[in-house]
């Protein structure tokens, strides 16, 4: 049985079909986070944004949750943040129907200069995190029916 961990979407949901798509890992023995790679070379410009698609699911058990963080060199020394600061990437979101889970990391340049972010470089990190709900817990829906945005705006 499968708990948490990291698979690489099929084909037909990949942006980057021809790439070496590389599963997320932690650097050592006692880091949180793993580090997820960019697919792509690209240059984000002063107060731009990038998205970042990583061809990369992840699966989790039903009361746990993959939060994303910029990577503290990609923040302290390239002034890059997470455009929605922490990404949560639910259980549900796993093979979902819009793109069967493909993690995006959008990066913004808070610099006042232009910064290239190489294909390989290692740009985010994921952390497996337990989570609870409320008594008398309600939800808008059974079960998520797509991607990103898919449960609102």
């Amino acid at each position: 049985m499968k708990t948490r961990g990291f698979e690489i979407i099929p084909t037909e949901h990949r942006k980057f079909k021809a790439a070496q798509i590389t599963l997320p890992v932690r650097a050592d023995a006692r880091s949180a986070g793993y580090d997820f790679s960019a697919n792509e070379t690209a240059v984000i410009a002063p107060g731009a944004q990038h998205l970042f698609w990583t061809d990369v699911c992840a699966y989790m058990l039903d009361d746990e949750v993959l939060e994303m963080y910029v990577r503290s060199s990609i923040g302290i020394k390239r002034h890059l943040t997470l455009a929605n600061t922490v990404g949560i990437i639910d259980a549900s979101y796993y093979a979902n129907a819009g793109n069967y889970g493909n993690i995006g990391i959008c990066l913004v340049n808070h610099s006042a200069e232009a910064v290239t972010i190489e294909a390989g470089e290692r740009i985010a990190q994921g952390i497996f995190k337990k989570y609870f709900v409320a008594d008398n817990d309600l939800t808008l829906n059974e079960q998520r029916n797509g991607g990103i945005g898919s449960s609102g705006l």
